[in-house]
């Protein structure tokens, strides 16, 4: 499938999605901000694609994405964002959610399962109610956006 199609609108994946649970596929949901795709990314979404036949996963867009990172994010701008997670083998579809939490879209496309990478509690997941299955799969120490940018940040510091 081409990268542009994979991208869809929530009432396109609320479509979609209805007619795989209907032919019993699991749909799995996860969702992030991805400003820099790293090999955490890849751990959370080749684990999500395993626990069903579906994977989705929502993007927050830049308005959501600076609520919740600050002022100075996202570095990448979320049509960037969206084509790259896209454009990998694991992920079916992308959807993009514009609040702060992903609870309404979780709540109008209605996945099977809902990952979540390790940082959060399960009382602490939002959706979790929604959803028949949640995992939580142990996050990759070191590896994210914050760090490589902190990183980045360090070596422009030190340069002359």
């Amino acid at each position: 499938m081409r990268i542009d199609r994979k991208i869809i609108t929530r009432d396109q994946a609320e479509t979609i999605i209805g007619e795989l649970k209907s032919q019993n596929k699991r749909v799995v949901f996860t969702n992030g901000c991805f400003d820099l795709l790293h090999v955490g990314h890849l751990e959370l979404l080749e684990q999500s694609k395993s626990f069903g036949d579906i994977l989705v996963v929502g993007i927050n867009t830049d308005r959501s994405l600076k609520i919740f990172k600050g002022p100075d994010r996202p570095i990448l701008p979320q049509e960037e964002r969206a084509r790259l997670v896209a454009s990998l083998e694991m992920v079916d579809y992308v959807v993009f959610f514009d609040e702060e939490t992903p609870f309404e879209i979780l709540s109008q496309i209605k996945p099977n399962i809902l990952v979540k990478g390790g940082d959060y509690k399960f009382d602490e997941i939002i959706g979790r109610d929604i959803v028949d299955e949640v995992k939580i799969i142990p996050f990759v120490k070191g590896k994210s956006s914050t760090s490589i940018i902190d990183k980045i940040l360090g070596w422009q510091q030190q340069t002359p």
